[in-house]
């Protein structure tokens, strides 16, 4: 079951880590060996870090980075497939998981909502849950090497974490259900073009031009670029809150759905699955 309570993180079970340097708080993903995949227990962390970073007056502004090659690679299928969520029956486990996104939403809404503003180092993959997480950011500075995609629909899946709808909101609803819809992949050219990220580098410059935006940032007066910060949200994100309830029944529906069941199988077998509808 996920711990919605504990506040500490076992030793050799870190997802994510928190530094603070010269007014930045720097969250990393350090789960390299996994490509930074993605759980329940990385959900957890999130928000734990959040929390502390939120009324944390040395921190400025937020860098969000990876180790690896990847920036996030998606959903950790082993860890979701393992059955974290259960239920006496079918209706009772689909009502488990419903609460369970809600949860989840929860976790990202504290860090999506932060005061201080959150600038994204992407490099390598970006995928699934990555993706969703890296548009959560205030901005995004990427490598020429990013791929982005949301495979959700190629296992069964609803995308869950509001990726789509942050698309729709900065590149347009037709954008948002091609990528959606098909989980294709784009390339960091094509995202910058779409306005999804707002700076693309060399591989080897990405940590010094994310920092040098985030200590630009930290630069600036705290009450203003917060206030700047909340402004804009209030204005893009209208409507956010209602739209992540719907996400949240949508995931809660497929991923009790026979066709899931198929999806991470055919995924863990790397074959084409095959879908049902039920």
């Amino acid at each position: 079951m996920i711990d919605t309570i504990g506040t500490d993180i076992p030793e050799g079970e870190e997802r994510l880590r928190l530094d603070i340097e010269d007014g930045l708080g720097i969250l990393t993903l350090c789960y390299p060996q996994k490509l930074n995949a993605w759980s329940w227990e990385a959900t957890r962390q999130l928000g734990i870090f959040a929390d502390r970073i939120r009324f944390d007056d040395s921190i400025r502004a937020v860098l969000l980075r990876a180790e690896g090659r990847a920036f996030c690679a998606g959903i950790d299928v082993t860890a979701l497939n393992g059955g974290a969520i259960e239920g006496r029956s079918v209706s009772e486990r689909t009502r488990n998981y419903y609460e369970g996104m809600r949860w989840v939403h929860e976790r990202f809404r504290t860090f999506a909502r932060l005061p201080q503003p959150v600038v994204a180092a992407v490099q390598g993959y970006c995928l699934g849950f990555g993706f969703e997480l890296a548009l959560m950011a205030d901005v995004r500075i990427v490598s020429d090497d990013a791929v982005f995609a949301l495979p959700e629909a190629q296992i069964g899946v609803a995308v869950d974490a509001g990726g789509d709808l942050r698309i729709a909101r900065d590149a347009g609803a037709g954008w948002a259900k091609l990528l959606s819809l098909t989980g294709r992949r784009i390339d960091a050219a094509t995202a910058e073009r779409l306005r999804l990220v707002q700076l693309v580098t060399p591989v080897d410059e990405l940590t010094k031009a994310a920092r040098e935006v985030a200590a630009e940032i930290a630069a600036n007066a705290p009450l203003a670029v917060q206030g700047i910060k909340r402004g804009i949200d209030a204005y893009a994100d209208a409507g956010m809150d209602a739209a992540l309830d719907r996400v949240a029944l949508n995931a809660a529906i497929t991923l009790t759905s026979e066709d899931s069941r198929a999806g991470y199988a055919a995924k863990g077998e790397r074959r084409a699955a095959t879908f049902e509808g039920k």
